[in-house]
């Protein structure tokens, strides 16, 4: 069986491959492809897509793609059920939920970053999980510290840096990125889709999409960027003398008419009787 899913993997589209060839389809392929490609190649091929938005192996919830194969294939093996926190954690940069969690997700940046061919990449992936998977099963509780002192240092600094974490944790390196990914975006048209954005942060559409909110005044990716083109459409407005469907065009706007219905909607006026307006002095 053909498995398909984006390409430059780093965590859920490592363990998934990994979980498949290993426990579910020793024979499968897996497909490395731009994320727009997948699912027509999918369809080309017969092949079944993962890890990418509206498919049924995907993200659900807090629950990665990694946790839906277990679900869905009825892996009950404790050692797999003890590395899913660890995927969960990794993929959605909950390091909260597992100790081993960021280490994971810096190890699989860094095997991306100096691995530029997926299907290389996929095979020292599979080393790194066969070597959690061992840990898993037979080290989990082997400590590296052996005297009782060391381990007392070592709990005492743990419990300190959850604390720390607990009161100042920043938002995700994501959100920092996608900021200035918008604002890049803001000179153009704002033509950004989340699915493009997903992309270029390399981080799950459906984790994206759920997690935006938190860290953009509440609102989700689309409210978020109607916004934005609607303040640029009202700098427009006041500062310039460009034409509606001139205004439409620049602030990403299909065509007039839906400029004028969604800056309505946002303003409780028309774009042409708010630039009559005089200006506020």
């Amino acid at each position: 069986m053909q498995w398909i899913t984006r390409e430059r993997p780093k965590i859920d589209r490592l363990a998934c491959p990994w979980l498949i060839l290993r426990f579910i389809d020793p024979a499968a392929q897996i497909l490395y492809v731009p994320a727009e490609q997948v699912l027509p190649i999918a369809q080309q091929l017969g092949a079944i897509p993962f890890d990418v938005a509206g498919v049924e192996f995907s993200h659900y919830g807090a629950a990665c793609t990694f946790d839906y194969f277990l679900k869905k294939y009825n892996l009950t093996d404790p050692a797999l059920h003890a590395l899913a926190p660890i995927v969960r954690g990794a993929d959605t940069d909950n390091h909260a939920l597992a100790a081993q969690a960021a280490g994971l997700w810096a190890i699989s940046a860094g095997l991306a970053q100096n691995i530029q061919d997926d299907q290389q990449l996929l095979q020292q992936g599979r080393v790194l999980y066969d070597a959690l998977y061992t840990w898993a099963q037979q080290l989990q509780g082997q400590p590296h510290t052996q005297q009782p002192e060391e381990q007392l240092l070592v709990q005492v600094y743990t419990a300190y840096l959850q604390r720390t974490q607990d009161q100042n944790a920043p938002p995700p390196a994501w959100a920092t990125q996608l900021r200035e990914l918008i604002q890049d975006h803001l000179d153009t048209n704002l033509s950004l889709r989340l699915t493009q954005a997903a992309d270029a942060l390399q981080v799950n559409p459906t984790y994206l999409s759920r997690e935006f909110a938190r860290y953009f005044d509440n609102l989700s990716f689309g409210e978020y960027i109607r916004k934005l083109r609607i303040d640029k459409a009202l700098h427009l407005l006041a500062t310039t003398t460009y034409s509606m469907g001139e205004i439409a065009y620049l602030t990403g706007f299909s065509d007039q008419s839906h400029f004028t219905r969604i800056f309505k909607q946002h303003t409780g006026q028309s774009p042409a009787a708010y630039r009559k307006k005089p200006p506020r002095r």
